[in-house]
């Protein structure tokens, strides 16, 4: 018996253990802002295109109240805040990562830890709000890259479900939504499907059902609309009820396209359903159609301009100057990544570097991340750039934020919570570190 209790307490001692191990490698929800916070002598990257050296960025509540040149009246008007030097440092502003899984899905693998797909055709009522998942191990190192917001959206299926703008930082989904059911995710019918995946584009065959699936979509929109049109319908129908911002312009319709035809059929198939808040998503023909989509006003999030070019015709590089030219071109562009790699989506910044390395200038490719985006996403009242009156959603690198050698973020805030940039990665290291007596 003695022997027993013993072992017992040598077991509750080893879990013990583990399980502080394990909350070691969860960041806790950081605390509201209680105190004035000031940033003093950084370089500001507005997110606007514009930069402010040696700026003045003072915040309370979680809200920017100052932002301009540090001068000694300033500096003596910080009196009861908490001064952070940041001379020799930059200042950004959350980057926002839309179209993403993130919060819904895990570890690919693992069946059970994958909440992103729902069966049927159309599921307009299916929601990412209530499925996100703010203990995920992936999004503690989505933010150490300077991710502060996520747009997490369902997927499969025609008409996939509702996405919902995230802080990355909460205690669950009520705490970190920051605009729940933001739009619906619409994934255009396309004119060819894959016959085998391991051959890709090399194999491809007409989709021979996409004239029925078309017309099924298209009744299933004009019941939505009639339903949207009806005072007070009885009995409701969540599906329909669902469909009806889209046509008063609370929500937005993403459609997720590539292919240059079918950019325009989906739009216009979008307006002649008085649609009135239109995104493309993905969008790697664009340019082909970029009068089309200027004259429209479509603006456009870009997936994963790392990638290889579409068209063996095609340059090397496009996909990396894509974003300027469209830009060029009179059209709203925002960057974002594969949807189905959350993990990889902690390279967004590095995105908006290679865009600057290939036609953008620096403030230009940093918008693409930042302002266009939130604009693009309708959130722009309250985050995107650094600016009086807006969300202190911001963070401090040691250098230039995109560019993967210098991406150092040193202090991060959302709404002016100052969060812990810890993460499953870093405990890893400083523990092997701490074993082998690395310096």
């Amino acid at each position: 018996m003695q022997t027993f209790t013993i072992y017992l307490l040598v077991t509750q001692a080893f879990i013990l253990a583990i399980t502080q191990n394990l909350f070691a490698q969860k960041p806790m929800p950081a605390k509201p802002q209680t105190k004035p916070i000031v940033l003093i002598g950084g370089t500001a990257h507005l997110g606007n295109g514009q930069i402010i050296e040696n700026a003045f960025i003072r915040f309370e509540k979680g809200i920017i109240t100052e932002i301009t040149t540090t001068n000694p009246t300033l500096e003596s008007q910080t009196a009861g805040a908490d001064v952070i030097r940041t001379t020799g440092k930059h200042i950004y502003p959350g980057f926002i990562l839309p179209n993403s899984s993130l919060g819904l899905t895990e570890i690919q693998a693992v069946r059970a830890s994958n909440d992103l797909i729902e069966v049927g055709t159309y599921n307009p009522h299916i929601r990412s709000l209530i499925a996100y998942n703010t203990d995920s191990d992936i999004i503690p190192t989505i933010r150490n890259n300077g991710v502060l917001l996520v747009q997490t959206r369902p997927q499969g299926a025609t008409i996939s479900g509702q996405s919902s703008i995230f802080e990355l930082d909460g205690w669950n989904w009520e705490d970190a939504v920051l605009q729940p059911d933001d739009g619906i995710h619409l994934n255009w019918i396309p004119m060819f499907t894959h016959t085998s995946w391991r051959e890709g584009d090399r194999n491809l065959k007409k989709n021979e059902n996409r004239t029925q699936a078309i017309a099924d979509l298209e009744n299933f929109m004009n019941e939505a609309l009639s339903y949207a049109q009806t005072p007070n319908p009885t009995p409701k129908n969540y599906k329909l009820e669902a469909m009806k911002g889209l046509f008063d312009g609370s929500k937005r319709l993403y459609i997720h396209v590539n292919f240059s035809r079918e950019i325009v059929e989906s739009i216009q198939f979008a307006q002649k359903m008085k649609i009135k808040k239109i995104v493309v998503v993905g969008g790697r023909d664009a340019l082909q159609v970029a009068d089309f989509l200027r004259d429209n006003q479509i603006p456009v999030l870009l997936e994963r301009v790392h990638r290889l070019p579409s068209y063996e015709e095609e340059g090397v590089f496009n996909p990396y100057q894509l974003p300027m030219l469209l830009k060029k071109a009179g059209i709203l562009v925002g960057l974002t990544y594969d949807s189905n790699e959350p993990m990889g989506s902690r390279n967004l910044p590095f995105l908006a570097g290679t865009a600057a390395a290939y036609g953008l200038s620096k403030e230009d490719a940093l918008m693409t991340i930042t302002l266009n985006t939130a604009q693009i996403l309708g959130i722009d009242q309250k985050v995107g750039s650094l600016e009086k009156g807006k969300h202190a959603t911001l963070f401090v690198s040691s250098g230039d934020a995109l560019d993967m050698r210098t991406n150092i973020v040193e202090v991060a805030f959302i709404q002016g919570k100052q969060i812990l940039l810890e993460d499953k990665q870093k405990y890893l290291f400083r523990m092997y570190q701490e074993k082998y007596n690395l310096k």
